[in-house]
């Protein structure tokens, strides 16, 4: 049953993932809320023996789930989809907007940084409206703009604090002028949904931009002669990349190579999950268009162009280690470490060291999640024997 652990709970025989990498008959130290170095004789002992114990998981892009929207839900609807996420692993979660009107994005904003402010969500991450109708991808192309700086210093400024990031095609007149704001801001500038050039895309990331958004999708392809934005953004190291490994978004090929460009430090797994995960099949609307779920692939009902995904982050790291054979350690960084650093909550979350949240999942041998814990609370307790 899910509750408060002990005052101190000794998390015992797991391999746990450490920063320095895996120790074999590990032990994690549960004081109230944190992690600690040392335990009392007293304390509790949970024996996860043939288990894994990994730090919880951060997703910066995540558009909703549980049947709820986190651009249009109610606040009720937003906390449960919150929920949802954590009940697969993510106890760190930025909620996500999709293109819509400016006010109503600003009113959003407005709703979200509450959240933020209460510890539920850790930020907020505009995608669109700032984006390329030529890759516009699951957003109403009659509701796209230019990134003038004007406009994206109202959403920043909407967000009261909140704003972590904001995707843009910075190809658009006023890209590289809202990069640098952003930069500025201490914002993180994302190049997404863009039809830039090789060269339009080193100006942006020279501009300031640090993250490419669901890196290969919504973007032009690599070409010999064109190589476009994705091989400025594969060979840059002051990039991140964001990749969806749901098994739909990217062959497993694809997700190889970005890892062997980039190195697993400059990679963030996010969901880009929209109202459906974990919920099911059916009817949705995303923003203002219809979207049609079936078989857990989303797409738009008119066009049928991908929109966003059904992918909770067990499943994207369950892929990560069996299917694409990435290095576990390799994958707790992409996963944890690295969005948690890009956030700046590196200090409280992203890996398993004394005096950080005691946020962390426990996964059977095969992988699969049989446990969580967010701040020293059991959201679902392992059964042991």
């Amino acid at each position: 049953m899910a509750g408060r652990a002990a005052d101190s709970t000794v998390l015992a025989g797991a391999r746990v993932v450490l920063p320095t990498g895996t120790v074999e008959n590990g032990r994690v130290t549960v004081e109230s809320t944190r992690i600690s170095g040392s335990a009392p004789e007293d304390a509790r002992i949970v024996d996860l023996t043939g288990h894994w114990v990994v730090p919880g998981f951060v997703d910066m892009h995540n558009h909703g789930g549980g049947g709820a929207s986190f651009t249009s839900g109610t606040v009720d609807e937003v906390l449960h989809g919150i929920r949802t996420h954590r009940e697969h692993g993510t106890t760190t979660l930025v909620a996500s907007t999709v293109t819509g009107d400016m006010d109503f994005l600003a009113r959003r904003a407005g709703i979200l940084s509450e959240l933020v402010e209460q510890g539920d969500l850790a930020g907020i991450h505009f995608e669109g409206p700032f984006i390329s109708p030529c890759r516009k991808g699951a957003h109403s192309e009659q509701l796209l703009r230019y990134p003038d700086p004007a406009e994206v210093r109202k959403l920043v400024d909407a967000g009261r604090g909140a704003a972590r990031m904001v995707t843009l095609a910075t190809e658009l007149p006023g890209g590289l002028d809202s990069v640098r704001l952003l930069a500025d801001l201490g914002v993180i500038a994302a190049i997404g949904h863009t039809d830039a050039t090789y060269e339009q895309t080193v100006e942006a990331i020279d501009a300031g931009a640090t993250v490419a958004t669901h890196l290969f999708n919504a973007m032009p392809p690599l070409a010999h002669r064109e190589p476009g934005p994705i091989a400025a953004l594969l060979e840059d190291d002051r990039i991140t990349v964001e990749l969806i490994n749901d098994g739909t978004h990217l062959h497993p090929a694809i997700l190889e190579l970005a890892y062997h460009h980039k190195g697993a430090g400059r990679v963030a797994l996010i969901t880009d999950a929209m109202d459906a995960a974990g919920f099911g099949d059916g009817q949705y609307q995303l923003g203002p268009l219809a979207v049609s779920v079936t078989d857990g692939v989303a797409r738009l009902v008119e066009g049928g162009s991908i929109a966003g995904s059904t992918l909770t982050l067990d499943t994207a790291f369950r892929r990560a280690v069996t299917i694409d054979r990435i290095p576990v350690e390799d994958v707790v960084r992409s996963i944890s470490a690295n969005p948690a650093r890009l956030l700046g909550v590196d200090d409280r979350v992203g890996s398993l060291e004394p005096g950080k949240d005691a946020d962390l999942v426990v996964l059977d041998e095969d992988f699969v999640l049989a446990g969580v814990m967010r701040k020293g609370e059991w959201i679902i307790e392992p059964k042991t024997a």
